[in-house]
């Protein structure tokens, strides 16, 4: 249903049409009204009489591409280009491959159509881009999509969200007037309600005031909620060109405004750019009202529609349109443009590089930026298309058919933070390049390794919401971790991080670090004793053939038995901390010598000092 918002309407005269040829006269007739549904029904009665040829699975082929129905025209184009075809069946069947996921023998067609037209704008696109599906495949992911509940069997689309009000396009409406294109019947405008708390959509209604016999929709609403402009068609203004020969009306899409008055929308108007040669639709206005953007296959425009701009007035008249260049618009078909509050414009487009179908793409027209793929699961190999950011929700719309049908789908943005973590030297402040910053989550399994830059910076990017934790390593310091909660929503947290120069003296017989000290009555490793034994460990692990020789002590206080099995337990706890940081246990043992070699022999009047003092571990060099 999405190519009748970017291709012409059209109301049949009841007159005879002359036939192509004998055989095909009833699926010509119908092809050529655009009746694609019933002339595919022709031509496969045709398959089936053993009467067909490559002529008839081609206009099949034709049929399918301009339904969707990408598996149909898979199929017959794929029995059309065994024979001799023009060059828009061997794009178009490659497009149809690459729509059903099926990009190798994609790849292998688009080969034959640039080796046809090397020149052709699309050939050269494909073969600068080898391993673009490589490269799609590695965007990083932006939104969460979910169908939601306001889809019915047909076609809907088109969703834009203003409040908490809906509003969409739909052929629900059984008993409207039925479209030869597709057999589905012919578009309103439809409005629901959004609960933002329960999360839930109403039934959706009609908005009759807008809606004719003809096709309505999407549409586009101006901030202060009493403007809209949406497209309808060139028929309500008597806009048609006649086709004597084929005995056809041929109307095109059109814009138009409304304003809102008692509630209702009233004074429905034409804008003054609307031409009976060229449609224009699927419009988007800026949060100023100030520019309207538009689709549009007018001239001037680069390939089949092209996505354009036009200035509205204070007065609300309109200057002229302008075409956004060709680096948005290519010679494909660009369309459903839909212009963000901070200036981002999201568009849908078949012309440049994307999974297949209509494909998702941003550009930010603020700077000089090319477009970029949204990537998945935003786009698909099927089409996607008309997407919309309510940016004070937190929430947009897609639409794809990636069902087998024009659905609507909830786009959630996924929530991203920064984590800017700056390591410095704790004694002089100093920023430590090429330090080694490891995150990691609650589970301690790695999530990331950065090096810092010249700045001392390392900069991670994480969920919102989710707990982590840092180890910092540096040559020549001491290893440490920091535990970081949550970070907020969507913003970046600097964090300095101070790590201590290791400092000790290599004795001949001794390794000499700041005292070991234990708390009265414990053999636990405190934070301070951590940082000291970091710096063995340091040293151990730059020289492999280094062995120590731990000796814990006590001081007075207590018997010598219960110091003894102290001291011990403090030696103990000492080897296990320095073999959890990786050290083999053949290469550090220990033993408790209790109260028997004092550092202070203070006797019975030991201040509580001199008291710490003696609770110490030693670490001497084995030979």
């Amino acid at each position: 249903m999405k190519k009748i918002t970017i291709l012409l309407f059209l109301v049949l005269i009841n007159i005879s049409l002359m036939a192509q040829n004998k055989d095909t006269k009833s699926a010509d007739k119908l092809f050529d009204r655009y009746e694609y549904s019933s002339a595919a029904k022709e031509y496969l009665s045709l398959v089936e009489k053993g009467t067909s040829d490559p002529y008839v699975y081609k206009q099949l082929g034709d049929c399918y591409y301009n339904m969707s129905n990408t598996a149909e025209a898979e199929k017959w184009y794929s029995k059309a280009v065994e024979s001799k075809q023009g060059l828009e069946t061997f794009y178009n069947y490659a497009q149809m491959l690459k729509s059903n996921g099926k990009y190798l023998e994609s790849d292998k067609q688009m080969r034959v159509f640039a080796a046809m037209s090397p020149n052709d704008q699309r050939a050269i696109e494909f073969n600068n881009n080898p391993d673009y599906l490589v490269k799609l495949k590695n965007i990083e992911k932006l939104f969460d999509i979910n169908r939601i509940t306001v889809n019915s069997e047909k076609s809907n689309f088109g969703a834009v969200l203003y409040g908490n009000s809906l509003y969409f396009a739909s052929a629900r409406d059984k008993g409207s007037k039925i479209y030869g294109w597709n057999n589905e019947p012919f578009l309103d405008l439809y409005q629901s309600d959004y609960n933002e708390t329960a999360g839930t959509y109403s039934e959706p209604t009609a908005i009759s005031e807008l809606n004719t016999i003809y096709h309505e929709g999407p549409l586009t609403m101006t901030k202060d909620g009493n403007t809209i402009y949406f497209s309808s068609e060139s028929f309500n203004q008597k806009l048609f060109v006649k086709d004597n020969s084929k005995k056809l009306k041929f109307g095109q899409v059109s814009l138009y405004k409304a304003v809102k008055d008692g509630g209702k929308w009233s004074s429905v108007t034409p804008l003054p750019f609307n031409s009976k040669n060229y449609s224009t639709g699927n419009p988007s206005i800026d949060k100023e009202g100030k520019t309207l953007y538009f689709a549009s296959n007018m001239p001037g425009s680069i390939g089949g529609t092209d996505i354009w701009k036009v200035v509205v007035n204070p007065d609300g008249t309109f200057e002229t349109p302008e075409n956004l260049g060709d680096k948005i618009n290519t010679v494909g078909d660009e369309n459903f443009p839909f212009i963000s509050d901070d200036g981002i414009l999201y568009f849908s487009s078949n012309g440049l590089m994307g999974f297949g179908g209509l494909d998702v793409f941003y550009v930010d027209l603020n700077k000089n930026d090319s477009p970029y793929n949204m990537g998945s699961p935003v786009n698909t190999e099927k089409d996607d298309f008309s997407f919309t950011l309510n940016k004070e929700k937190n929430s947009g719309y897609l639409s794809s058919n990636r069902a087998g049908v024009d659905n609507i789908y909830n786009a959630i943005p996924i929530c991203k933070s920064e984590m800017l973590a700056i390591v410095k030297n704790a004694k002089t402040n100093a920023l430590l390049a090429n330090s080694r910053v490891v995150f990691l989550d609650a589970d301690k399994t790695v999530l990331d390794t950065k090096i810092t830059n010249d700045k001392g910076e390392a900069l991670y990017s994480t969920d919102c919401q989710k707990q982590f934790s840092i180890d910092v390593y540096k040559d020549g310091f001491v290893t440490k971790s920091y535990p970081v909660s949550m970070i907020e929503k969507g913003v970046r947290t600097t964090m300095d991080m101070f790590i201590d120069p290791i400092e000790m003296t290599v004795a001949e017989t001794e390794i000499i670090l700041n005292p070991i000290y234990f708390d009265y009555n414990r053999s636990n490793i405190t934070p301070q004793g951590a940082t000291e034994l970091d710096k063995l460990v340091y040293v151990m692990s730059q020289n492999d053939k280094l062995n120590i020789y731990v000796k814990s002590h006590t001081d007075i206080r207590g018997t010598d038995e219960y110091n003894f099995y102290l001291s011990e337990r403090r030696a103990k706890s000492t080897v296990a901390y320095i073999i959890s940081k990786g050290i083999s246990g053949e290469r550090i043992t220990g033993k408790g010598f209790g109260e028997s070699e004092l550092k202070v022999d203070c006797k019975e009047k030991c201040t509580e000092e001199e008291h710490a003092l003696n609770r110490r571990s030693e670490f001497m060099i084995i030979k």
